[in-house]
């Protein structure tokens, strides 16, 4: 049994619970993070803890830890699990509220680690399909813990046999995915969007060592040019890259992962894996 830390307690994770006046259950307020462990240690810890405060600093959860104090205790929940592999979520919720809706500063810690999950070989080897669901969402930049928007594109995205579903708003860019950032390439280059998005760690790691080798261009992507691209992938903290071979019924380059997204592939494989 996995063991979770929750408000000042490590408990095994059947005992782990939080009051039901906490503003998580009652208006779904807090910010978390996903990261996960290579060789047992967490991988990029520092960068998702940066982003945890920023996310909450924009919803209005004043930390009262320090940045390292919740290291230390994401350090010491992970040494009390026997995980080869983990995945850590770290959440900061909004804590209790006499009001049931304003936080009062007092916001709870939670940190879990449970097993790594494996993805499937053929989202790989193959490419996968994803959809485009047009919206606008109410707050890019912060990774909060209400999931209700992707969890409706996600069901949109299985109920069309595709793995992920791609926000694409009003003015008919293309933002990002419920749980991934989008990259695209064209005539040799690389694109990403830059705004209006979730600034994802590993994105920032592929476009690090993308930078070396191909031209990187940071824009707005209009669907139509998302549909005419010579390749595209999707990139997350449990994905990995993912080439994408389909988007809605449009078949991306010939159908199959391209050359230079394979290329990516492997230079972030070196690169989390020495």
């Amino acid at each position: 049994m996995n063991i979770y830390y929750v408000d000042g307690q490590y408990l095994p994770s059947n005992e782990a619970m939080i009051p039901v006046t906490d503003l998580a259950l009652l208006r779904g307020l807090g910010a978390f993070e996903l990261l996960r462990t290579l060789k047992g240690k967490p991988f990029g810890l520092n960068a998702h803890l940066e982003r945890l405060k920023a996310s909450a600093d924009r919803i209005g959860i004043p930390l009262t830890w320090t940045l390292e104090e919740i290291s230390g205790i994401v350090m010491e929940t992970l040494r009390r699990n026997l995980e080869t592999e983990s995945n850590i979520r770290i959440i900061v919720t909004g804590g209790s509220s006499t009001d049931f809706m304003t936080p009062q500063g007092n916001p709870r810690l939670i940190v879990m680690v449970t097993p790594l999950p494996s993805q499937p070989e053929w989202w790989y080897t193959q490419g996968i399909a994803v959809i485009t669901v047009q919206t606008d969402r109410t707050m890019t930049g912060a990774k909060s813990i209400n999931y209700v928007q992707a969890s409706m594109a996600l069901r949109q995205a299985r109920e069309h046999q595709a793995v992920e579903a791609i926000y694409v708003d009003s003015t008919g860019m293309v933002r990002e995915g419920t749980t991934s950032n989008v990259f695209m390439f064209q005539d040799g280059s690389l694109i990403t969007p830059g705004e209006g998005i979730l600034k994802g760690i590993t994105r920032q790691v592929v476009l690090n060592l993308a930078s070396s080798r191909y031209a990187v261009i940071i824009r707005d992507i209009p669907l139509k040019d998302f549909l005419g691209a010579d390749e595209v992938f999707i990139t997350g903290t449990n994905k990995g890259i993912v080439p994408v071979v389909k988007i809605n019924e449009t078949r991306v380059g010939g159908g199959l992962p391209g050359h230079h997204t394979r290329s990516l592939m492997h230079l972030l494989e070196v690169h989390v894996d020495p």
